[in-house]
């Protein structure tokens, strides 16, 4: 008798699993979701899906802590020169998915930079790397010079001019340069939450700046804040950000899924992805 009721019991089990349970279970993973297709199968995507024009490419990011992600230094250990955030991300997918492109990929991201470091380093740390693609995300610091009156601090026609200057002499050195540029934000959480009467203010004006800056030069816009208004909507921002600026695990994931989305209008191969 007691077998017939454990088998009983492990019937109205498997009847959840397999009807209610699966909707509710569909329920929970929807919103993880709902910013990508899936992915498709490696098999599906090798070899033949980069085009002749688009193989060989050297991709460049450059930024601030965000891009950094805490790679290493010692650009011979290939374990940890691209960190450990969107860029990691990126770079993992199109390595592994496209392993006969001949791709080489570059992170010179450095924690803590403004644009005007960007500049001190640019001969060095972009244009001797002459890439295909150059990605930067940058800004941030430059206000939080300014929050903190610093003596290196500057406005905003002067972050406009040297953002400028970088591009300019990236596009002389090669004509057929893609860019790729992304807006820097914040969020009310942690350190910025008890200077939110700054960080609210002067954060949307620069992002702007840099969507007119990507416009003038046609270059590939990476509207991160629009990602993350639309995450919010799903999780606190609290899940994405854990001090304003650094994303979360789960939040460079999601830069790395639209930094595809956006970058595939240029480079055709990205369209496989389906994002």
């Amino acid at each position: 008798m007691s077998k017939m009721r454990m088998s009983t019991k492990n019937v109205t089990r498997r009847g959840f699993l397999s009807g209610a349970g699966l909707a509710t279970l569909a329920a929970a993973i929807a919103p993880r979701t709902a910013f990508a297709a899936e992915t498709p199968a490696n098999a599906d995507i090798r070899d033949n899906a980069v085009p002749p024009a688009e193989r060989k490419l050297t991709f460049l990011f450059q930024g601030d802590s965000i891009t950094d992600g805490g790679r290493g230094r010692n650009l011979s250990d290939l374990n940890h020169h691209i960190g450990h955030g969107y860029v990691f991300a990126i770079v993992s997918r199109l390595g592994a998915d496209f392993p006969s492109a001949g791709f080489k990929f570059h992170n010179r991201g450095l924690s803590g930079n403004k644009v005007s470091d960007l500049e001190r380093r640019w001969k060095r740390d972009a244009l001797n790397i002459n890439p295909d693609v150059l990605s930067i995300l940058i800004g941030v610091n430059d206000l939080l010079a300014n929050q903190n009156k610093s003596r290196d601090a500057y406005d905003a026609a002067t972050f406009e001019k040297k953002y400028r200057g970088i591009l300019d002499k990236s596009r002389a050195a090669n004509p057929n340069l893609l860019l790729v540029l992304a807006p820097p934000f914040m969020y009310k959480v942690g350190f910025a939450e008890k200077s939110w009467d700054f960080w609210g203010k002067e954060t949307k004006p620069r992002a702007e700046l840099v969507r007119k800056i990507a416009k003038d030069y046609g270059a590939v816009l990476v509207d991160y804040p629009a990602v993350f208004e639309r995450a919010e909507k799903i999780a606190p921002i609290q899940h994405w950000t854990w001090d304003g600026c650094h994303p979360t695990v789960y939040a460079h994931e999601l830069m790395a899924r639209e930094w595809i989305k956006q970058v595939s209008t240029r480079l055709s191969f990205l369209k496989k992805y389906n994002y």
